[in-house]
């Protein structure tokens, strides 16, 4: 079976080239038909091969597939193909084996917004689609994703997901952890990511002109705003965090190296969760590993590095190195 992204479009194409008695559809046509469906759903040149058809093939001839009952007609040398019950569509198939394993991880992965306000219908869709389509029911989770149903500002978490959807701007009242009073900003959403157990929502602050992000258990009211709402043209969310651990984004700050030995003994547990995706090995002994992160210092590296605080030494940047001893100082004084 084929477990590209692309097999549902190839096996549509297919059985629509089988469907069809007015043509004679040899395996270079039926290329050329996945081809040319892939490039009109996605808009990409999949390059769909010989023996990839020919897996779609024996898959959908297959119990896991739909047990098509394809014909197969030679002419010379050639073969082409076609259903022999001109009624058979896929599409008039209920869900095959495979496909109710994946609305199973798919139902599993939902689970995950169950905490959240107002997703309780989560539950009733759950219970729904297990009858609907015989799917073997457990109503104990087999997966467990970290979630705090009790973190503050959850319940803002669907008014703003809405407002992000609708392209509504919005007032927001918030107040820091440093803050004696909340003050008032006028945001227009765009993004809301989870860190460490927290929510967070990126938008563009209507007094600064320039993205700001805000905990969701930091804004204490918010309502829609008459401002016109300004989309977002130019940040892509999904390279916006690379730089960074975390968050915290700052607009004018370097993308640094850093250089951290790590002793022996914490090596396995970093190497195997990096501290983030530019670690590389810089050299390494029987006792300690030295390695690199190309990263814009900010709030949460130096927490994530002080977790390590026993196991780990910065080395650079200086001004980093001389920062953890600070604080390494001010620990130390407290145990004395």
């Amino acid at each position: 079976m084929a477990t590209n992204k692309h097999a549902t479009i190839r096996y549509h194409a297919l059985d629509r080239c089988f469907s069809n008695y007015g043509r004679k559809f040899f395996i270079e046509d039926l290329i050329i038909a996945c081809n040319e469906a892939i490039y009109e759903f996605a808009g990409v040149e999949d390059g769909v091969k010989r023996r990839q058809v020919f897996d779609d093939i024996t898959f959908m001839e297959s119990e896991q597939g739909w047990s098509i009952p394809l014909q197969r007609f030679k002419e010379g040398k050639r073969v082409y193909y076609r259903y022999s019950d001109k009624s058979f569509s896929i599409k008039s198939q209920g869900i095959n084996q495979t496909e109710a394993e994946q609305l199973k991880e798919t139902l599993t992965i939902l689970t995950r917004f169950k905490g959240l306000p107002q997703f309780e219908w989560i539950e009733e869709m759950q219970i729904r689609l297990e009858d609907t389509f015989k799917l073997e029911g457990n109503n104990q989770s087999s997966v467990g994703f970290e979630q705090n149903p009790f973190l503050k500002g959850l319940s803002h978490f669907t008014g703003i997901f809405n407002a992000i959807q609708y392209e509504k701007a919005l007032k927001i009242s918030y107040q820091g952890y440093r803050q004696e009073t909340p003050t008032q900003i006028i945001l227009h959403p765009w993004y809301l990511k989870q860190y460490n157990n927290r929510w967070f929502l990126f938008g563009l602050n209507e007094d600064y002109k320039s993205i700001t992000n805000f905990a969701l258990d930091r804004i204490i009211e918010f309502e829609e705003s008459k401002t016109k709402f300004q989309k977002n043209e130019k940040v892509n969310f999904d390279e916006y965090f690379d730089d960074v651990v975390g968050v915290t984004v700052k607009r004018d700050a370097p993308i640094e190296k850093l250089l951290i030995k790590l002793s022996k003994e914490i090596w396995p547990y970093i190497e195997s969760k990096p501290l983030h995706g530019s670690q590389k090995i810089k050299s390494r002994t029987e006792t300690e590993v030295l390695i690199e992160l190309v990263v814009q210092i900010n709030h949460e590296l130096i927490s994530l590095l002080f977790s390590y605080m026993d196991a780990i030494e910065v080395i650079e940047p200086e001004n980093l190195r001389e920062r953890f001893k600070r604080l390494s100082e001010t620990v130390y004084k407290k145990y004395i």
